[in-house]
């Protein structure tokens, strides 16, 4: 696993509002090495790091990050998109989603926006801050987003 370039572009948007995360509820979804979150965890945030239950490895690449960069403390959660589990439904109210170039295979999108859904209607005034890498002119989240009143 490696820091994808759209975790980097996220992370310097974190850097430019790092005034504003001290405190803050921040759930990274998809977070693989976890650029983004621990860098709002290092700004004071509070973070919640996930990936897909269904990949304990990338949990264990969450895991490491956070003891690499001394946030020994941070949850790491499994959460697979478009599942309902105990975990999605125990997950606090969220100030913030991270999601960093989650939007790569198409066959996905659906789940994740469908997870977001589920998490902004938990919480109405939560916040998606995303990034993604458009890779094919085929596809678009401008209808799913839609469908999804997003």
């Amino acid at each position: 696993m490696y820091v994808w370039p759209c975790a980097v572009v996220l992370a310097q948007y974190l850097w430019f509002h790092r005034r504003s995360l001290p405190g803050k509820a921040i759930l990274e979804i998809g977070a693989g090495v976890s650029l983004p979150g621990i860098l709002a965890a290092k700004c004071g945030a509070e973070v919640i790091l996930s990936d897909s239950s269904e990949l304990p490895h990338c949990l264990e690449v969450c895991r490491q990050s956070c003891q690499m960069n001394n946030l020994p403390h941070l949850q790491v959660v499994g959460l697979t998109w478009g599942h309902i589990s105990w975990d999605l439904l125990a997950l606090p109210p969220q100030d913030i989603i991270l999601a960093s170039d989650v939007f790569f295979e198409p066959e996905d999108f659906e789940d994740i926006l469908a997870t977001i859904y589920f998490l902004m209607h938990k919480n109405p005034k939560v916040q998606l801050w995303s990034t993604y890498q458009v890779r094919s002119a085929d596809w678009s989240l401008e209808a799913l987003l839609y469908k999804w009143d997003m």
